[in-house]
């Protein structure tokens, strides 16, 4: 496969590459053609990804200086963060390789790997929420919690995201009275209680 899920495909791009001994009969080529899938845009059913960057989308959405609402920006950090949570404790390796019941390779498919979830969900609102107290403190509380329940190999990820943030922050708030504030860690943004209950939704009583 050429194409992953989720792209964007025009007339006459390859999509297929047979890798042959001889001539592709016709018919072949057609049974290919009819296991591919078209649709005028992506799903979320098929493709996660889109998903994801639908609520960053909304996240960036609320955090320009037009709307200027971080409270929404950090309810979708809620929801990232918990399908982020899901994704995790998955192994998610990149390249896909099918085969048959011989253990022949018969299909490479391209696929995404942990990193480039996490760099979907979280890169665009970091930069945009750079000044914001209520996003680097939800951000950090999301990828602390990650670190903890994350599978192994997918922590040096998030690992490298917590840098970033720090990074961030340094520069948005070099000088600033709250750069402190800005470093903590709170699942509510501002205005949590210092030690909360772990929970994938909004607690009430």
């Amino acid at each position: 496969m050429q194409a992953a899920v989720g792209d964007f495909v025009v007339a006459g791009q390859h999509v297929i590459a047979v890798f042959s001994e001889g001539h592709v009969p016709a018919k072949a080529s057609r049974q290919l053609q009819g296991m591919v899938a078209l649709g005028v845009e992506r799903t979320m059913e098929q493709d996660p990804a889109f998903a994801i960057r639908i609520m960053a989308d909304i996240a960036v959405k609320a955090l320009s200086a037009a709307i200027n609402d971080p409270t929404t920006a950090v309810q979708a950090l809620d929801h990232l963060g918990n399908v982020l949570r899901l994704l995790g404790s998955t192994p998610l390796h990149g390249p896909l390789t099918f085969r048959d019941p011989e253990g022949t390779p018969r299909l490479l498919m391209p696929g995404r790997t942990w990193e480039d979830y996490l760099t979907l969900a979280v890169t665009e609102i970091r930069e945009y929420g750079s000044s914001s107290i209520q996003v680097t403190r939800r951000l950090r509380a999301i990828l602390e919690d990650l670190q903890e329940s994350v599978r192994p190999e997918h922590r040096p990820a998030v690992d490298a995201e917590i840098a970033k943030l720090d990074a961030t922050i340094a520069t948005g708030f070099a000088g600033s009275v709250d750069e402190d504030q800005a470093r903590a860690r709170d699942r509510q943004g501002i205005g949590g209680p210092a030690a909360s209950a772990t929970a994938s939704s909004t607690v009430s009583n």
